[in-house]
Parts: structure tokens; C-alpha cells; sequence
């Protein structure tokens, strides 16, 4: 196999990279720290405040030195990474369990619910959530359920019922009368709010309630969810998981400031962490995004090729897919998902094995058309052959410190080389047929076959629930409306309401079969 060497040319260019957004996470910093009331400034006033720490952040900057930064800063997700507080998913049983078994009364709406939720949907939703839970991994410290009128468990419920049923209209028209006035029974009592009182959850308080999630909370409140759609039987024995990112444009059409450092530039955007990133192909629509990538880890039914949105990272639009996924799988790990086999597109990939290494997760990607073809291999069948003159195809015996091990299948006195000829051989894993798994392993292309399916999650994220129109101008707010996004879709999938049954089901996959081949 043909291994490419990194050139000086390359490496040069691959350091100054780095140097561009080391200096990009300088400036966002000092912007946040000086400025906490940035979103208040005038458009004039941040320009020229944003050319001056600019100007000084290029000034006192040592392109010389190596780039010490940690990754997960250089790539705007170190407020997304697995931290103490996150409960997995046999916590989260155990945590419920504790809950109920500890009230002494039941307490139940099912008399307001029955009577007043006449919406299917709405009405599986609601006797779902258990507002005593939801509150207590919403709490923080100093919280106090006493003289509150508006609990967090409203808030949650608000959000979802925007998602749910609202989710082509903006906040502020979704906080007015027309939606949660004393006639709207219905969305009132989905809410938890009095029949009585004219007390309404306006716009300020669901900005603030974003806002103010912490990223342990957002997690723990999908777990809660995915503890329910594990024990929905929507999901078969034979499960994948996929990995893809989609584009979430914002409303930051122009930068505020762009500066060309060494053929690069730096742009700093009203949004301060967004960033400008290549968008993949899409008619009538510009080949670059301005905004952020969404990159999400979905579990995909291997008999129905069904596939659901689990768990996401929201990363400045100018990074490639390929960095994301260590992270993305770590954190799934700390929710207790188990993870084992990823199958994602070529931008996804594996090919040094630390992931493996790391994580025990395998990924399998298309194979990368870079790559070259080792020497005495079938390209059509994946055959692997000793040498040029060898009639049989060798069998796989296994993989060990990357290296595919294949040994002589001949019958005694059948290879009339067997006196001369090694009889086994070593094939490095690269990113073309050889990765962890090699392409050609039994039901490994159908694999591939079913992750054209991870679209499905973005389509149902963007149109079901409104994604597709992103109202908010920060990647913390960002993050969390993602999240309350992917607890929709998997509550909407739940409750069935919008199902449509395909005719033709593709065959089931066995993960036995690619535990074994790894």
C-alpha cells in the first residue's frame, strides 16, 4: 500500500491553521469576558471594538511556538464535553425508581389531561413526563419550589409544545393570548398552567429558561427521554449507530470584521462563535454557511432502517466533520448509550484506531477513493492473494496493532507453492477496502447501505420541529434549542401519531456478524 508522507508545504499550512484559530478563540474570549452585554451594543459600536482586540490579539501573538491549546477549545466545544453531574441511563432508571417508590402519594393529572387534552399526541406526551423529575434535574443549588408560580417542568412543557405543534412561528408570537390565553384550555393544561389566573409564560422567561440550561441539565433531560425510548420498543435487537452533521444557518449575514493573516482569515461575526464554513451541495443555495454544524449520533433500527437522533455536538461551521467524532462518542459513552459500531460517511473515519483504542467503538466509512489498492488483491471481491501467481483466496484470521493478519486457505497439495510461499501475509488498515472491518465482509455494504438513513433524524429535527430556522444568535442558546429539538422527535416518535408503514423492510443485519469479523 502506498503510504503520503505530510510534505514541509503541508505541515506548514496545517500549523498556521492552527495559529488562525488559536488567535479566533483569543478573540472570542476577551470579547465574552470584557463585554458580557455584547448582544445590547449597537452594529458600530462592535465593529470598532472587535478591529481593536483584533489588531492587539495579532500583535502580541507568537506564530513561532507550537499550538499548546487544547482541541476541543480550538474547536468551540469545551463548554459540551462529559463532566460530573451527567447520569447515564441505569442511573436514570435507578433515579426514577427511587423517585416513585419515595411519594407517598401518586399524584396523577389525569382529570385535567383527559378532559381538555383532546390531542392524541399531546395527550401521550403528557402522561409521559413526570413533572417531579423533571424538576429535580432542573434544580440547582439554591432552588426552592416555595411561592412559585412558574416551575421549570412549565418551561420544559412550554418549549416542547412550541416543537411540537408550533414550530413554524416565532417566540414572541408563540407567548401572546393567542396561544395560551384562558381559551386555549388545551395548551394550558399541557403546560401546567391555571384555568383560573391569567398567568401566561412570556418570551423574556423561555430566553432566560434556554439560556440558562447548563449543558449537564440538557443532557440529563435527553437521557431522561431516551430511558423512555429505550423501553418504547421502537428500537430491534440489532441496533447501528450512525454518525452526520448538518448546517444550521444563522442570521449573521456579514462579518463584522475579517483580517487576512498569511492567505488566511480570521472573521468575527455579530454572533461571536459562529464562524463561515464550506455547505455540502444544495440547490439554489450558496456553497458556503455562515452559522454552525450540527453533528449527531443516531440510532438506526438495522431491520427497518429507521433512524433516531440521540445525542448532538454544536460546532462553529469551518471545522471538518472528521475532529467531532472522538467527542461525540465519548459523550454517548457517559450517557450509558451502548456504543459499538458507527457507520458514517468518508469525512468520519478511524483510520489511525485510536477511537478504537480508545473507546472499543468501530467505524466503518465508505471507502476513501485516495487510498490505494494493496498489491494482489481482488478489488471486485476484496479476495486478498499471497502473491501473483496464487490461485486461492486467503482467509482473514484476525486484526491486531492495525494490521490485518490473512493466512494460506489451500487444501494440503493443492498450492503448488506451498514450499516457497510464506503462507500468510499482512495487510496494514487504511481508509480504503482494509479499515477495522474490511468492505467486503459479510453485510458490512449493507451497513453502508442503511447510513444514507441518518439524514432521516436532520429532516425530522429541521421540519418537525423548526430547526430549519434558527431564532436564536449564541451557540449556548443554539445547543439547548438542539437538544429540546431532539427530545421532540424522539417524544413525537413515541407517540406514533404520525407513522407511516412501509411495505418493504430491508433485511435485518446481525452486529454478531460484525463483532465477529472485528
Amino acid at each position: 500500500m502506498e503510504r503520503k508522507t505530510p510534505t514541509k508545504e503541508n505541515s506548514i499550512q496545517k500549523r498556521g491553521s492552527m495559529h488562525h484559530k488559536n488567535i479566533k478563540l483569543i478573540v472570542r474570549r476577551q470579547l465574552k469576558k470584557q463585554y458580557p452585554n455584547w448582544n445590547r451594543l449597537s452594529r458600530k459600536t462592535k465593529k470598532e471594538i472587535v478591529r481593536k482586540v483584533l489588531a492587539e490579539a495579532v500583535s502580541d501573538y507568537d506564530f513561532s511556538g507550537d499550538v499548546v491549546t487544547r482541541r476541543e477549545e480550538l474547536l468551540g466545544i469545551e463548554q459540551q464535553l462529559p463532566s460530573k453531574g451527567i447520569i447515564n441511563l441505569k442511573e436514570m432508571a435507578k433515579f426514577i425508581d427511587k423517585i416513585n417508590n419515595n411519594r407517598i402519594i401518586k399524584f396523577s393529572s389525569y382529570k385535567r389531561s383527559s378532559k381538555y387534552i383532546t390531542d392524541k399526541e399531546l395527550y401521550f406526551i403528557d402522561n409521559l413526563i413526570d413533572d417531579g423529575i423533571i424538576n429535580r434535574l432542573l434544580s440547582y443549588e439554591g432552588y426552592s419550589p416555595a411561592m412559585r408560580d412558574i416551575f421549570p417542568s412549565n418551561l420544559f412543557r412550554a418549549e416542547l409544545l412550541k416543537a411540537i405543534k408550533y414550530p413554524e412561528i416565532s417566540y414572541r408570537k408563540f407567548c401572546t393570548e393567542e396561544y395560551f390565553g384562558l381559551d386555549r384550555k388545551q395548551n394550558r393544561v399541557f403546560t401546567a398552567l391555571s384555568l383560573n389566573k391569567k398567568e401566561m409564560i412570556d418570551h423574556y422567561q423561555l430566553s432566560k429558561f434556554r439560556s440558562s440550561l447548563t449543558f449537564v441539565q440538557q443532557i440529563n433531560l435527553l437521557v431522561y427521554i431516551i430511558h423512555h425510548f429505550n423501553q418504547s420498543g421502537l428500537l430491534g435487537d440489532n441496533i447501528l449507530h450512525g454518525v452526520d452533521s448538518t448546517e444550521l444557518a444563522n442570521d449573521c449575514k456579514l462579518p463584522l470584521v475579517t483580517l487576512n493573516i498569511k492567505g488566511k482569515k480570521i472573521r468575527i461575526y455579530n454572533d461571536i462563535d459562529c464562524d463561515c464554513g464550506k455547505r455540502r451541495n444544495k440547490r439554489e443555495k450558496s456553497v458556503y454557511v455562515i452559522g454552525y454544524r450540527l453533528h449527531t449520533l443516531t440510532a438506526i433500527d438495522a431491520q427497518t432502517g429507521h433512524s433516531f437522533p440521540l445525542v448532538s455536538l454544536l460546532a462553529p461551521a469551518n471545522h471538518h466533520d472528521s475532529h467531532f467524532l472522538p467527542f461525540l462518542v465519548n459523550l454517548s459513552q457517559a450517557m450509558g448509550i451502548d456504543v459499538q459500531l458507527i457507520t458514517a460517511d468518508e469525512a468520519y473515519h478511524d483510520k489511525d484506531g485510536s477511537l478504537f483504542e480508545d473507546t472499543g467503538v468501530i467505524v466503518t466509512t465508505p471507502p476513501s477513493s485516495k487510498v490505494s489498492l494493496p498489491e494482489h488483491i481482488d478489488c471486485d471481491t476484496g479476495a486478498v492473494y499471497c502473491h501473483d501467481k496464487c490461485s486461492v483466496p486467503m482467509v482473514h484470521v484476525g486484526i491486531e496493532s492495525q494490521e490485518h493478519e490473512y493466512k494460506c486457505n489451500a487444501a494440503s497439495g493443492e498450492c503448488k507453492f506451498s514450499s516457497t510461499c510464506s503462507q500468510y501475509r499482512i495487510i496494514p488498515v487504511d481508509g480504503g477496502l482494509f479499515q477495522r472491518i474490511p468492505y467486503h465482509t459479510k453485510q458490512i455494504q449493507q451497513a453502508h447501505d442503511i447510513r444514507k438513513n441518518c439524514e432521516r433524524p436532520f429532516n425530522l429535527l429541521k421540519n418537525q420541529t423548526g430547526l430549519e430556522t434558527v431564532r436564536v444568535r449564541s451557540q449556548y442558546a443554539t445547543m439547548a434549542r438542539c437538544t429540546l429539538s431532539s427530545i421532540a422527535v424522539l417524544l413525537i416518535e413515541m407517540a406514533g401519531t404520525r407513522k407511516k408503514h412501509l411495505a418493504n423492510k430491508p433485511q435485518p443485519l446481525s452486529l454478531f456478524e460484525f463483532e465477529k469479523a472485528a
